[in-house]
C-alpha cells in the first residue's frame, strides 16, 4: 500500500478508536494481523467484544467506503474474530461486527459513522 493510503487509513482507524473511546468502550487490539488477514479494531464495553472493519475514503467517487466490505471479507472476518479470542484465551458474552466509514469532513477532521451490527 503506498504511504499515502497508508496515512489515510491510519487516519480513519485512529479517528474510529477515539469514537468508540468516547462512546465507553476500551480498545483491546488495533491491526491484529495474522497469515490469513488482519482485524482493524477489537473493542470492548461490558460483555460485548466488538470487532470494527473501518473503510477509509477521502471521497465518494468509489462509493460508500462500508460498500468495500463484501460477502467474503464478512466471512474472513468472522474467522479471525474466532482466531482473536482463541490466541487471547478472551471470552465475550456477545460478539458483534460493526464497520466503520471514515471520510474527510471538509474542515480538516474526520468524520465517522459506525454501523452497529452490520453482519
Amino acid at each position: 500500500m503506498p504511504d499515502a493510503r497508508r496515512a489515510v487509513g491510519a487516519a480513519g482507524e485512529a479517528a474510529v478508536a477515539a469514537w468508540y473511546e468516547a462512546a465507553g468502550f476500551t480498545v483491546l487490539d488495533r491491526n491484529w494481523r495474522v497469515r490469513e488477514g488482519e482485524i482493524d479494531l477489537v473493542v470492548r464495553r461490558g460483555g460485548v467484544v466488538v470487532f470494527c472493519e473501518v473503510k477509509t475514503r477521502r471521497s465518494d467517487a468509489y462509493g460508500a467506503p462500508a460498500e468495500a466490505v463484501t460477502a467474503r471479507k464478512q466471512a474472513r472476518l468472522r474467522t479471525l474474530a474466532l482466531r482473536w479470542l482463541d490466541a487471547r484465551g478472551a471470552r465475550a458474552e456477545q460478539l458483534r461486527f460493526d464497520v466503520a466509514s471514515v471520510r474527510p469532513d471538509g474542515r480538516g477532521r474526520w468524520c465517522v459513522d459506525v454501523l452497529d451490527g452490520a453482519f
